[in-house]
């Protein structure tokens, strides 16, 4: 396969909101998407704020997005990509770019594809800039070089590359709907009481979470640690970050083994994760292992995922353990417990499996990305 190189001004059209006002929120409108909200297969739009609709025509005036627009995180969190598939939007972006691809599939795709190799990442990281808050200069986006093939094998790759995607997506789209069908169930049980005739039941508690749990503050990493899991480093560590559930990298030996709770402690306050398998907490991230004859993993996670998280602090914002020790939770009978315990443990069981195959299929995709992209795996003679 052979490879031509050109600039990526010369492959498409690369734009930013170009302001640095930032558009008051309001209670309803247009979403406002920044690069916190970017995820890889969806856009968070849940915490992003919404704006005026003279404000949100002020930014698309200069940075509208289309189906098949490349979004790129330029300052702050750099190098988050996200490519629309919607023909129907209706958002503004502010803090990144936008590779606009004149609704073109399958140079979308490709470009979506090349910006997660090696060479990409390490021309971004190479011209980035900034201490306090890192960013990438527009013109050295738009002079990135970009390695390109002809029209079949261009077809080829983003074919099988993007099929691996969706099944990957599937999957989390799944495991999205069992959790939500989870919560549901919580909400309806121990919030509207719905079994139990719309009142909470006499012989139900007000406890702590300091009391029905053993709650600690994650330490410093792990002497010996692994961007990647290895044969030797096989125990997730995980920080108080929300990609890939706070995944920081792998050690050899966990510090907590009982299925258990996380709570971010600074950043972004209050993003709750359930671990389901051994793993190590690092500085930031409060863990929370519950003491099994008064709840449960499950009960804890959704309680805590329904609750309204603050911090402490007027410079930085932070979750201290003191504090958080004295949260008070609902603990209904044991019986209950159980009975709760029971119906929602397969969602979450399910959950997890679908976990490990996304895991299996990430890692198969990104082992075939920069091979396919770089010509080293040759799909010439293969149809697809």
């Amino acid at each position: 396969m052979e490879l031509k190189t050109i600039s990526a001004i010369d492959y498409c059209k690369f734009v930013t909101d170009g302001t640095h006002d930032s558009p008051k929120p309001k209670e309803s409108g247009y979403k406002l998407i920044t690069s916190k909200h970017l995820k890889r297969y969806d856009i968070d739009f849940d915490s992003a704020n919404y704006i005026s609709e003279e404000d949100y025509k002020k930014v698309i005036e200069r940075s509208y997005v289309e189906q098949w627009d490349i979004l790129f995180s330029m300052i702050g969190t750099i190098g988050n990509t996200y490519i629309e598939t919607n023909n129907d939007i209706n958002y503004a972006c502010k803090n990144m770019g936008i590779f606009q691809m004149g609704r073109d599939e399958i140079k979308a795709k490709w470009l979506y594809y090349y910006l997660q190799t090696p060479k990409a990442k390490a021309y971004i990281e190479a011209v980035s800039r900034g201490t306090t808050q890192g960013y990438v200069p527009l013109g050295a986006l738009r002079k990135m070089p970009i390695e390109i093939t002809d029209d079949d094998n261009t077809k080829k790759i983003v074919s099988l590359l993007w099929e691996l995607d969706e099944i990957i997506k599937e999957n989390i789209k799944i495991n999205s709907n069992l959790e939500q069908q989870a919560r549901a169930i919580f909400k309806s049980w121990f919030v509207d009481y719905e079994p139990f005739g719309g009142v909470m039941p006499s012989d139900w508690q007000v406890s702590t979470l300091g009391e029905i749990s053993d709650m600690s503050a994650g330490g410093d990493k792990p002497d010996i640690a692994s961007d990647i899991e290895t044969e030797n480093c096989r125990v997730p560590i995980y920080s108080n970050g929300i990609t890939d559930e706070g995944l920081y990298g792998y050690t050899d030996k966990a510090r907590i083994f009982d299925e258990s709770v996380t709570v971010s402690a600074r950043g972004t306050i209050g993003y709750v994760c359930l671990r389901q398998v051994p793993y190590v907490p690092i500085v930031r991230l409060v863990s929370l292992t519950p003491k099994k004859k008064l709840v449960s993993a499950k009960y804890l996670y959704l309680f805590l995922k329904q609750l309204h998280i603050a911090g402490t602090g007027t410079t930085q914002q932070q979750l201290t353990v003191p504090n958080f020790k004295g949260t008070e939770i609902l603990i209904p009978t044991s019986e209950i417990m159980s009975k709760f315990t029971d119906i929602i443990t397969p969602f979450y069981d399910k959950i997890l499996d679908n976990k490990v195959e996304i895991k299996k299929l990430c890692s198969l995709r990104d082992t075939l990305l920069p091979k396919l992209m770089s010509g080293e795996i040759d799909l010439s003679n293969i149809d697809i």
